[in-house]
């Protein structure tokens, strides 16, 4: 049999998947069985190679060559140059946006310096839908290894010493929780897998789940095996139907080769795995909310104790961790706690998922050690602010997070750093702003996003951030006056210390964020009726500047409320009782006499 020469691998993750990334690999196929390459060149689906800006991409084994924003028709030219030939195409290799010279190798790209992958260790190198692939990567061996040569308390003891913390954004160990689980005695236990991935500009378990299906599956049955658990459940919304096909693909192969079910590996352990939808509701990231979902039940929290690791999911004992804590655990059981604790920081060891987002050139999927700072994440790996701006605020932790600013860039990113600088961890996502962001307008985009999301259970999330959102409002559309600002922060407080749950919790933390670090903003908002970054459409005024109009009449004839009048020939006036901000003047403005005030 021919020995393959070349593989090219074609991200198969949902941004390179919307992008036609099925139609590159099919292309691929069709065109290497017509030149007769089949012995020669085999084509393989991953999962995220990270680099989600510039999707599709497709990377060329052996040589390591990146081509990015691949379109199907570019199939031939790369088999013809680069497999044939011997060339590279390169007005596909990445290009830095500062920069002249074109990047082949995925190493010299700035999204991949300084990142260590341990949870997206398998992600864009392996084929998601073959167990094969994963197994050759040393899948299943750490089950193997904890079934045949340690005890649950010895890999209990493992996980604790590695210093592994929930990435789901609480950050409580993983080991002692584990532990917790195992102490309770009970007739049945349950092992639940939280993928109720809902952050705006979050995709991290995801991405997991899409690229590594089977490190999941594994991880679970490890916890099964610790805690006493014989049923897994993994709980996912139903959005994320790729992630889905390829749980379901992968459960079946574990099923096959005898690594989900009954007595497996012959070890008399038994343990399986089923699949329960989440209809979107951002509360349910919360464990007990996530449970009483899985029940069939209103997605509320519960008041604790008791913890769900004495009475859980049909008031059994359940484990709750989310997708990148048990990504993590096959790695470490294998490598060991001490090569685990020797990355990160004293008390967040390893490393975390972030999804970049925002004003940022490379936006995608990174995994970073801990201690990383923010300047290195935004400035280094992300490749800069677009557009040269000028760089204003990051807001990690998602909606329970904070803004954080440039005196911030050389904290260390840890559980707890980013806490005392305002903010949180969270489940990893991370959003960059520049000068153009409004301050107040962001607070309130996230404070908007939470009273959605509150399911109502209790009064102070319920009402109070209704209230929080109204006066965000009032201060946007320059209706507020001086006292708001104090009742926006002094109710913040209240909200966060009487909520019940992590969600009213920290909802105010974008809103005391941003006062804290932009409160001449909300200043100037109020007292002077104006947005510095233009993004508030009632405090914009659209001015025609007399100097520069020639009275061409085109600004008039566009507006669709006739707001502008004047004579031909003559400098026009726009009447800002009737303007409506449309920007339809500006627009057609032939002679940059319109502007923004």
């Amino acid at each position: 049999m021919a020995k393959i020469k070349y593989h090219i691998l074609v991200c198969g993750g949902t941004s390179c998947h919307t992008s036609k990334s099925e139609d590159i690999l099919k292309n691929f196929q069709d065109l290497i069985k017509a030149k007769g390459l089949d012995a020669e060149v085999q084509v393989i689906r991953t999962g995220c190679f990270g680099f989600c800006e510039k999707g599709p991409i497709i990377k060329m084994m052996p040589d390591n060559t990146f081509y990015t924003q691949v379109k199907p028709e570019d199939c031939a030219e790369i088999l013809e140059e680069h497999i044939i030939k011997g060339k590279k195409v390169d007005r596909l290799l990445y290009k830095k946006p500062d920069a002249a010279e074109f990047k082949s190798d995925s190493k010299q790209m700035g999204l991949r310096r300084k990142q260590i992958r341990i949870a997206l260790r398998n992600c864009g190198f392996i084929n998601p839908e073959n167990i094969d692939e994963y197994i050759a990567r040393d899948g299943y061996q750490a089950l193997g290894k904890v079934l045949t040569e340690l005890t649950p308390e010895a890999t209990i003891e493992i996980l604790k010493k590695s210093g592994l913390r929930g990435r789901g954004g609480g950050g409580f160990p993983t080991g002692l929780k584990w532990e917790i689980t195992r102490a309770v005695k009970a007739d049945q236990k349950y092992v639940v897998c939280n993928a109720d991935e809902g952050d705006p500009g979050a995709f991290m378990d995801r991405s997991v789940l899409e690229g590594d299906p089977h490190t999941v599956l594994e991880a679970m049955a490890i916890n099964g095996y610790c805690t006493g658990a014989d049923k897994g459940v993994i709980y996912i919304r139903a959005e994320y139907p790729l992630a889905v096909e390829r749980l379901k693909i992968a459960m079946k192969q574990a099923r096959e080769y005898g690594l989900l079910g009954t007595d497996i590996l012959g070890t008399g352990f038994s343990f399986d795995i089923e699949i329960r939808y989440g209809a979107g509701a951002f509360v349910c990231g919360e464990e007990t909310a996530l449970i009483h979902s899985m029940e069939g039940l209103r997605g509320e929290p519960t008041v604790k104790p008791p913890f769900p690791s004495e009475s859980g999911f049909l008031g059994k004992p359940t484990n709750v961790n989310n997708v990148e804590t048990y990504a993590n655990i096959p790695a470490i059981i294998l490598k060991g706690s001490d090569w685990y604790a020797s990355i990160g920081t004293e008390k967040s060891k390893g490393t975390k998922v972030f999804a970049l987002a925002g004003k940022i050139n490379n936006v995608g999927l990174i995994e970073v050690p801990m201690g990383i700072t923010l300047r290195e994440i935004i400035f280094e790996i992300g490749g800069g602010i677009k557009n040269d701006r000028k760089f204003k605020a990051v807001q990690t932790g998602g909606p329970s997070g904070g803004m954080l600013t440039e005196k911030d860039l050389d904290t260390p990113i840890d559980y707890d750093n980013l806490i005392a600088a305002g903010s949180m961890m969270g489940s990893g996502g991370m959003i960059v702003m520049d000068e153009d962001d409004c301050m107040v307008a962001m607070a309130k985009f996230y404070l908007e996003f939470t009273v959605e999301e509150s399911c109502g259970k209790c009064s102070p999330c319920r009402i109070g951030n209704k209230r929080l959102f109204e006066m965000l409002e009032k201060v946007t559309q320059g209706q507020a006056v001086m006292d708001d600002l104090d009742k926006l922060r002094n109710l913040s407080h209240v909200i966060k210390d009487t909520s019940l749950c992590g969600l009213g919790q920290t909802s105010p933390n974008p809103v005391l964020s941003s006062m804290d670090n932009f409160y001449h903003e909300y200043l100037e908002h109020v007292g002077d009726k104006k947005c510095r970054a233009g993004s508030c459409k009632s405090l914009m005024q659209y001015i025609i500047n007399a100097e520069n109009c020639i009275g061409c009449t085109l600004c008039a004839r566009n507006c669709p409320v006739d707001a502008i009048a004047g004579e031909r020939k003559q400098a026009h006036v726009i009447d800002q009782d009737k303007c409506i901000k449309c920007g339809a003047c500006m627009e057609k403005c032939k002679f940059n006499a319109i502007f923004i005030k």
